[in-house]
């Protein structure tokens, strides 16, 4: 089955829209081969505001119908809480919350981003979306990360070499609480680091700890920036390590 198939045969539908690679080049196809298209983007505390602005842009740019929906996931106790299946209560809470106002606006069938590259498998926020009937067309077609980044490049979609980004919670490790306080130095430590020029990196908390990871290609770079690291990343974190094993 084709993209093009699919939106034949479901020409109305609900995009779960992040402003990333996966779910821009899923809007594109469904604006060209849908029918009724509208685009539902969950703002919530998880969420850098670079992300907004890339799904705002690209909605401007395909002239995409698209709703912001405010959502604060931390208020979800089992989220704050941050156990090892928290993406399970996190997608659960956004897809509920997007259902809902598709379902006001008339529109049952509710697709996300998904590609075939994915690990289905039972994580947990992948059990959240089979359970809410959200359909993956990207996945369904046999369409890969490799794939979507040529084909978004073809199309002339700006996130076609966009990095991939998980949501700010997966810098805190599971067990120890999220609060607005550690999300917020997360977004302004990497946003730092991204304006440096650093690219494909995290900056990770622990007990109050920052520690960067990016790959070894950038380590001589850090290096020569180590002390504004430290002097902007400082008042966020008690330590700055860099993990050495680098991120691949």
């Amino acid at each position: 089955m084709t993209l093009q198939e699919f939106f034949t045969a479901n020409p109305k539908a609900a995009i779960a829209f992040s402003g990333g690679v996966d779910s821009a080049y899923l809007l594109y196809a469904a604006k060209k081969y849908g029918g009724s298209i509208r685009a539902y983007y969950v703002n919530s505390e998880f969420q850098p505001q670079f992300e907004l602005e890339d799904a705002r842009r690209l909605a401007r740019e395909l002239d995409a119908d698209m709703r912001i929906l405010p959502l604060s996931v931390l208020a979800v106790p089992r989220v704050s809480e941050n156990p090892p299946s928290r993406c399970y209560y996190c997608k659960q809470a956004i897809f509920k919350e997007i259902a809902a106002a598709a379902a006001a606006d008339g529109f049952s069938l509710i697709l996300d981003g998904t590609n075939a590259s994915d690990d289905a498998g039972d994580r947990p926020g992948m059990r959240a979306l089979r359970e809410l009937s959200v359909r993956s067309p990207l996945r369904e077609c046999g369409l890969t990360k490799p794939e979507i980044r040529r084909l978004s490049k073809e199309a002339g979609l700006f996130t076609w070499d966009k990095p991939a980004y998980a949501c700010l919670a997966t810098r805190i490790p599971a067990g120890e609480a999220i609060t607005p306080e550690k999300l917020a130095a997360t977004e302004r430590a990497e946003a730092f680091l991204a304006s440096l020029g650093f690219t494909d990196f995290r900056v990770r908390s622990q007990n109050g700890h920052g520690r960067i990871e990016l790959p070894a290609s950038q380590f001589s770079a850090l290096l020569n920036h180590r002390e504004a690291i430290v002097e902007n990343l400082k008042p966020y974190y008690k330590t700055i390590s860099l993990n050495l094993e680098a991120r691949k």
